[in-house]
């Protein structure tokens, strides 16, 4: 797998939890999603992006947007539910009538000291 832009990345960790609203609206659902960063990782909380397979090229994924995170310690959103964990839903690829859809939500780096500090933050849980 290649981020587009960004030459390191690493999967969420198996701690993530995330809040959901009842009712999804159209679109990407992770734009009405908040997830809930493990504290270790609160440096790293503005490298949490949405990415998507880019049409026809089966290796090269795009970054969509950033998803909107917060700490344990901060207050939980109003009206949201949860938290939640983010395995197993994230295990299973969504599908359309069509297709599958290739997207996933990943910690994404340019320079490849954040990277490093990232992942050892992460084998360490």
């Amino acid at each position: 797998m290649i981020v587009q832009d960004h030459p390191h990345f690493c999967n969420m960790p198996e701690d993530m939890r995330y809040y959901r609203p009842e009712h999804f609206e159209e679109g990407f659902i992770e734009k009405s999603m908040v997830f809930l960063l493990p504290e270790r990782l609160r440096k790293f909380r503005r490298n949490l992006w949405h990415v998507r397979r880019n049409p026809g090229d089966d290796a090269v994924y795009m970054p969509l947007f950033r998803v909107t995170c917060l700490l344990p310690s901060e207050p939980a959103p109003a009206g949201l539910q949860g938290p939640f964990d983010v395995y197993p839903f994230y295990s299973r690829t969504t599908k359309t009538r069509s297709r599958e859809l290739d997207y996933y939500v990943l910690l994404i780096f340019r320079d490849r000291m954040s990277w490093m500090r990232c992942k050892a933050l992460l084998e360490k849980s």
